[in-house]
């Protein structure tokens, strides 16, 4: 049936991408809700709370009538009150559906905000029924024109990696595996836009790699104005050396956000696997995407791609096989933080 879902738990919401983007920037984010989306972002969909790294969140506290009567007034001069209490470099509103039902004027905000403030105001119009994908992709063509700077001057051997946010990861320490990664093939400084300085000297980089489809508007957006090339390529942990074992001459199906999957699906081929083919609910751009990637929209479309002995492997967020009670073949768990909230 249509819109009913079973067995998978509802991944991580729009405003859920947007807030990890926007995630210890300097700023001050506020998402526009009466409070319990602040409260998931912050519990469920964000793990640096937890990491003793610190960021600015806080829920605009709409009430009934507030958000009957708008009340915009009343809610500059909160936003105002806490930029001023923290010394906010810039102010982020990010939407969810209360906003999005009443047709908040996100624009007119963020003017009347900037003129009291004299920072930058900028909003990421989400909805919080997208995904969280479509979160970042918001943030990031936000963030880029308000915060990058005119520099230019090229850095030689400086990378910036773009869409390395905890969602999109499978280990809490992958971005240090990226830095390394990156350090082994002769790079000297990484940069991962998980701080201010890294979006106003963006234009310093010599080349930024895209490791989320989510991220690949903002690094053409960077190409555009700065003529920075970028490389989309996931960066992630290699597969463990029982994997590739277990997938040789074996028909795999491989789950995961576009670009992870397209790794994880050329790694398997190299292991010896007889067919490979990569699904997902996410963003799939025509650049990076396999030939033959399913597009999933339903839980019934993974059931009836995946619940059977079509394939004899699957690699995928194990929370994905409770949907799967006649599959008998062999299910890896391979992590996703926006569909399972572990690591």
């Amino acid at each position: 049936m249509k819109g009913l879902w079973k067995y998978i738990s509802p991944f991580a919401p729009d405003q859920s991408g947007a807030a990890a983007v926007l995630y210890g920037l300097g700023g001050i984010v506020v998402i526009c809700d009466a409070g319990g989306c602040a409260g998931n972002i912050c519990g469920f969909d964000e793990p640096r709370w937890f990491s003793g790294r610190k960021s600015a969140v806080f829920s605009a506290g709409l009430r009934d009538m507030d958000a009957i009567l708008g009340r915009d007034d009343l809610l500059v001069r909160k936003v105002c009150a806490a930029a001023e209490t923290v010394g906010a470099a810039f102010v982020a509103l990010v939407g969810t559906p209360v906003p999005a039902v009443i047709g908040t004027d996100f624009k007119a905000l963020c003017r009347m905000i900037s003129r009291k403030l004299n920072v930058p105001a900028l909003s990421v119009p989400t909805t919080g029924i997208g995904y969280y994908d479509a979160g970042m992709k918001a943030a990031y063509e936000a963030l880029l024109p308000a915060l990058t700077q005119e520099e230019s001057v090229v850095e030689q051997g400086r990378a910036g990696v773009l869409g390395a946010v905890p969602l999109e990861l499978a280990d809490p320490d992958e971005q240090q595996v990226i830095a390394e990664t990156l350090q082994r093939e002769g790079w000297k400084k990484t940069t991962f836009f998980d701080c201010r300085e890294d979006y106003e000297q963006a234009g310093r980089n010599e080349r930024n790699f895209v490791v989320s489809p989510a991220a690949l508007k903002g690094a053409h957006y960077l190409y555009e104005r700065f003529g920075t090339p970028y490389e989309i390529r996931y960066l992630g942990r290699p597969l463990p050396g029982d994997v590739r074992n277990a997938v040789k001459g074996q028909r795999v199906l491989v789950i995961h956000q576009q670009i992870a999957a397209d790794a994880i699906a050329e790694e398997v081929l190299r292991a010896g696997a007889s067919f490979v083919q990569t699904a997902g609910w996410f963003l799939a751009d025509p650049s990076c995407i396999r030939p033959g990637h399913i597009r999933l929209k339903e839980e019934d479309d993974w059931c009836q791609l995946a619940d059977n002995d079509a394939f004899d492997v699957i690699l995928g967020d194990i929370y994905f096989k409770r949907a799967l009670p006649h599959f008998t073949g062999l299910y890896i768990d391979m992590p996703h933080f926006a569909v399972s909230g572990r690591y």
